[in-house]
C-alpha cells in the first residue's frame, strides 16, 4: 500500500467506526504500541471530523502479558500505557496494524481489562493477513492481504518510521 491507499483507507475506517457505533458518544480508540497508537490517533482524528466531536485516544503497551515474553530479550523495552479516561461503559476500538497469529491481540486484551470493563471491544486492524493460532477476528479490516507463513508483511508509518507504506517481504534464507 501506498502513502495514499493508507489515508484513503482510514478514512473509509472511520466512516465504518462511526457507523458501526451510531456515532462517537461513549466512543475511544485505544492504540497498541507501536504501530496502532499513530493509527489509533488518526482514526480518532477523523472519525471526531466527521461527528465534529472529539473522540479520545489511548495507547497500550502489552509487553508484559505476551505469551513469548521469554523470547523477547533479558530488559525488554516497557513504556507506559496511558489511557486517560475510564473505559468503564465505553465502546472500545482496539486498533493494531498487522492482525497474524492473535498472540498480539490476546495480550491487548488482558492488558485492556486491567484497566476496567468496557461495554464493548471491538478489533481494527490495517491488514489481516490470516494463519490465526486463537479464534481472534477483526471488526474493522483495512486490507485482506493472503500470505504465506514465510512472508512478512512490513507497516512503515510516518510517526514511527518517517516512512508512508505497507510492504510484503519475502525473507531471504
Amino acid at each position: 500500500m501506498s502513502a495514499s491507499e493508507i489515508e484513503r483507507t482510514l478514512v473509509r475506517l472511520a466512516h465504518e467506526i462511526v457507523e458501526k457505533n451510531n456515532g462517537v458518544d461513549d466512543l475511544v480508540l485505544i492504540g497498541v504500541k507501536r504501530r496502532g497508537l499513530p493509527l489509533a490517533t488518526r482514526l480518532g482524528a477523523l472519525a471526531a471530523r466527521i461527528e465534529s466531536k472529539p473522540v479520545p485516544v489511548g495507547e497500550l503497551d502489552i509487553t508484559f502479558y505476551r505469551d513469548d515474553l521469554s523470547t523477547v530479550g533479558q530488559k525488554p523495552v516497557v513504556t507506559p500505557t496511558q489511557i486517560p479516561f475510564p473505559l468503564a461503559g465505553k465502546n472500545v476500538v482496539l486498533v493494531d496494524d498487522v492482525l497474524y497469529t492473535g498472540r498480539t491481540i490476546r495480550a491487548a486484551l488482558d492488558a485492556l481489562f486491567d484497566h476496567g470493563r468496557p461495554r464493548r471491544v471491538q478489533l481494527l486492524v490495517l491488514i489481516d493477513r490470516g494463519h490465526r493460532e486463537l479464534p481472534i477476528e477483526a471488526s474493522f479490516v483495512g486490507k485482506y492481504v493472503q500470505t504465506t507463513e514465510r512472508e512478512i508483511i512490513e507497516v512503515k508509518l510516518q510517526e514511527v518510521d518517517n516512512l508512508e507504506k505497507v510492504l510484503l517481504v519475502e525473507p531471504e534464507h
